[in-house]
């Protein structure tokens, strides 16, 4: 093997039974998952081969599933009742079976044979996994190594894609979609003939671990595939070639859940081009897959990427919410409208998306990126279950008597089935998954908080790293601190108060304050030697009143703007005085030192754990969190000295600022 086995590294532990038996009264290739799973874990742990015979209750320690009866775990959620001699796992069918395991044997490790009870019933519907690999095998915003998907425009079926079906089922993950949703070159003939085969066997391998197979689909494929001279989504010919692509995919391969699409967006082809709609483009799609249970999620990143600079009323944050809210209520019951958790493009801070609160009527799944494009590309680490945990949280004040994000992402707000969250996710074919082997605790939180949205951050952490490194307390105490700083640290030494952007284009890596300042994206900060920020208020852009009562007057006020967005939504005076009685100028300069101190802190508290976690991780870490030490002092050193030159107002403490 030449991939580590990230937080499934089943190592002995202390209490081990002299024997498992296991009862699994369950056929198919779920089942056969399961019985897999424990042979791999009860010889890691244990030292011993599970029995599956009729002498398993005879063992030391009797693992049995047992199907319930009674419908209220539905397929996917399980009882456990466990005490040190036998577990009982009660599933309503083998995903939950599958799940419920996952849980007894991370228990197992980190507080071994107890006695315990535990209910669990997913949160969402939808817990999805977004692969940006393009065929060629490079990943778009990948920072991971390559695809384990695709090379040179084939499709690779391995082990490695068995052994990450296993690590994504074991923190919940139900959907995975494999290809980039800018669907570019040969990536459009996915849904042909001529990638059947390693389709159908990689569907397969899903299926065995309860996870729905989706592909990203180009929406001008009539023209490009099938030779007509339009993509017009009520054209007849082009809805006779997407009803034989689409019944022809789900018939042929085992498994298909469906498509997700992104359309009229940074130069993707959609319906716009024909004068319909969003509504008119999933709908004709989602007409075709109805009959067969399939889904069209269909992306909401959509906005003007041709703005002159000069205009001060265009606003990209404006655009989703514009383009969507007039259609609510008009997307088939198969369409789920995947929204990005803020209105820009994942930045270290935003304000959640209008359109959580505003689309009453149609199904919507909350979009998240835990490969980290704006948060340190993996080469930081950025912990963002907290920021996730607040997204979750947030109260949307849409009517609903249950409104928070986390209510209305898992259908409790107003009585979805197809809802859920999704992220485009962290993976590649580097030795450790997630390129930083701290960048690993995104890929596992994200699953257990899509699974069960009132979960901690801490709470996972703690699993995850007991689970990955063990359970040393030194470790767990240092590791934990590096988590729960990290994404304070990032925030404080890149971009101030919620203003995002100062990243150099294209790569969207390094400080770059005027890099996208005068170009066509939209993503502006307005600084100038008298203040910094966009107003977006009922005189600026507008894009307030996006939100209702009270939320559009207290985004609308500087005075009761939570202050880690003033800048995303007021231009701002430098001399303005914050609640810490700093200025906005003395922030900037105060938390960039700060966060760069952050970062070397977290570099030592790795440091003290040399002796303590398996060298190799530990040298793949360290050469990261150099580097991190090294790029937060870069980012302090660029946004202090531009603010300092750009404002002539000196540090009040009077420290070197780079020149």
């Amino acid at each position: 093997m030449t991939y580590t086995k990230a937080w499934l590294n089943y190592q002995p532990v202390k209490d081990a039974p002299k024997s498992v038996g296991v009862v699994l009264p369950e056929m198919g290739p779920i089942a056969e998952s399961i019985g897999q799973e424990l042979i791999l874990a009860c010889e890691g742990m244990y030292g011993v081969t599970p029995v599956f015979d009729g002498t398993a209750f005879m063992a030391e320690l009797q693992i049995l599933f047992i199907r319930d009866q009674s419908g209220d775990f539905g397929e996917e959620g399980y009882r456990i009742e466990a005490s040190p001699e036998s577990i009982n796992i009660i599933a309503g069918g083998q995903r939950g079976m599958l799940y419920g395991m996952f849980r007894v044997l991370e228990r197992l490790r980190l507080r071994g044979r107890k006695r315990y009870t535990i209910e669990s019933i997913p949160s969402n519907p939808f817990r999805m996994l977004d692969h940006w690999d393009n065929l060629d095998g490079s990943i778009e915003r990948g920072y991971s190594g390559l695809s384990f998907f695709f090379r040179d425009n084939e499709m690779t079926v391995t082990q490695r894609i068995r052994d990450y079906a296993r690590m994504v089922a074991s923190i919940g993950i139900n959907a995975v979609c494999i290809n980039n949703v800018n669907v570019r070159g040969v990536a459009a003939e996915l849904i042909t003939e001529r990638f059947r085969k390693p389709l159908i066997e990689v569907a397969e391998i899903f299926e065995a671990y309860g996870i729905k197979l989706y592909l990203s689909l180009n929406f001008a494929s009539p023209k490009r595939l099938g030779g007509l001279d339009t993509s017009d989504p009520c054209d007849e010919q082009v809805r006779a070639f997407w009803k034989e692509r689409i019944d022809d995919m789900f018939t042929n391969v085992p498994n298909f859940g469906g498509f997700v699409v992104k359309a009229d967006s940074e130069g993707e082809p959609g319906p716009f081009a024909y004068g319909r709609t969003h509504a008119d483009g999933a709908n004709m799609l989602a007409e075709f897959a109805a009959p067969h249970g399939g889904i069209i999620i269909w992306r909401c990143f959509v906005y003007n990427c041709q703005q002159d600079w000069r205009d001060q009323k265009t606003d990209r944050a404006r655009s989703g919410y514009d383009n969507f809210i007039g259609h609510d209520g008009e997307f088939a019951e198969n369409v789920i409208l995947q929204i990005k958790n803020g209105p820009m493009d994942f930045q270290v801070r935003e304000p959640v998306h209008p359109l959580f609160g505003g689309m009453k009527n149609t199904n919507l799944m909350l979009e998240v990126q835990i490969a980290q494009e704006y948060t340190g590309q993996q080469r930081h680490v950025c912990y963002l279950m907290p920021m996730f945990r607040g997204i979750l949280d947030f109260k949307t004040y849409s009517g609903a008597e249950a409104d928070t994000v986390a209510d209305i992402v898992s259908g409790r707000a107003y009585g979805n089935r197809n809802c859920g969250m999704v992220a485009v996710t962290n993976t590649g074919d580097d030795e450790n998954w997630t390129g930083h082997d701290l960048a690993a605790a995104n890929l596992y939180g994200f699953g257990r908080l899509a699974f069960d949205t009132t979960l901690s951050p801490e709470r996972i952490a703690e699993d995850w790293i007991g689970l990955t490194f063990g359970t040393d307390p030194k470790v767990k105490e240092n590791v934990m601190r590096i988590l729960m700083m990290s994404w304070p640290a990032y925030e404080k030494y890149t971009s101030p108060l919620g203003i995002g952007w100062m990243i150099k284009p294209s790569v969207h890596y390094g400080p770059d304050v005027e890099g996208y300042e005068y170009d066509r994206w939209g993503t502006y900060h307005r600084a100038n030697h008298m203040g910094i920020g966009v107003d977006r208020t009922p005189g600026g852009t507008g894009y307030t009143t996006q939100y209702p009562e009270p939320l559009a007057s207290l985004y609308a006020d500087p005075a009761t703007c939570p202050e880690e967005l003033l800048l995303f939504f007021h231009h701002m005076p430098y001399a303005h005085v914050l609640k810490s009685g700093k200025t906005i100028i003395q922030h900037i300069y105060d938390t960039h030192f700060e966060g760069a101190e952050e970062a070397a802190e977290m570099q030592k508290l790795w440091e003290e754990l040399e002796d303590l976690v398996e060298p190799a991780a530990y040298a793949r870490a360290l050469a990261r969190f150099q580097h991190q030490t090294e790029h937060a002092a870069e980012w302090r050193d660029r946004i202090n000295t531009y603010f300092h030159r750009i404002s002539w107002i000196e540090d009040e403490k009077g420290r070197k600022i780079y020149d």
